[in-house]
């Protein structure tokens, strides 16, 4: 067995040339631009599908990185994705991150109008006076509601990462981002989860 006895700092760098070089194998060429986010992605899940079936809409990455140097807070589906987005870059520009999908308030709207949670929370995400970049990993009413609240003219996002996992919704509400005019990171298909969300807002906030 070749085991390799690697300091914590150097797992991550072997991990990316071992990606790097079995997507050389297999002819898979990226443009510079995005190859951190595939590359982060493909670190957190193994699976490298990703590098083709994220969809990057055009400028999306330097508008996202001009959205952070603004100021930008992130929007988030789940608790997991919270905890996983680098607070500390995203801090020194101003921003924060927000889930509120286990607040109390979220808890009694959701129950009285019959909608889920992540629902309810994108509406209170609505209300925030900061510009928002959204970070949805699991839920696709979130997405979908992303959607309505930007036709609506209740919303204005700088830009959606729409990466829900699942098997109801999932592949349409994505879509519903693709056919936006929001600048967007989705990766089609059933694929996706609150660890992929957070590999994507890092990959960004780690090469500012």
């Amino acid at each position: 067995m070749n085991i390799k006895y690697l300091k914590p700092s150097e797992i991550e760098k072997e991990s990316f040339n071992i990606i790097q070089k079995e997507l050389d194998g297999m002819g898979k060429k990226i443009p510079d631009e995005l190859l951190p986010t595939v590359l982060r992605v493909i670190h957190t899940t193994a699976d490298f599908e990703y590098a083709d079936t994220m969809c990057f809409s055009e400028g999306v990455i330097d508008r996202a990185k001009e959205a952070i140097r603004g100021g930008a807070h992130i929007v988030t589906d789940t608790n997991m994705a919270l905890m996983g987005i680098n607070k500390k870059i995203l801090g020194k520009y101003g921003g924060e991150v927000h889930c509120f999908m286990a607040d109390e308030d979220v808890a009694r709207k959701a129950a009285d109008l019959g909608v889920t949670r992540a629902i309810a929370s994108m509406d209170k995400a609505a209300l925030i006076d900061k510009p928002l970049i959204f970070a949805i990993g699991n839920a696709p009413t979130a997405l979908i509601r992303i959607h309505e609240l930007i036709r609506e003219k209740k919303l204005n996002p700088l830009a959606i990462i729409g990466v829900p996992v699942g098997f109801v919704n999932v592949v349409e509400a994505k879509e519903l981002i693709l056919s936006g005019d929001v600048p967007y990171i989705v990766n089609r298909g059933r694929k996706g989860g609150s660890t992929v969300a957070a590999a994507i807002c890092n990959s960004i906030l780690y090469n500012m």
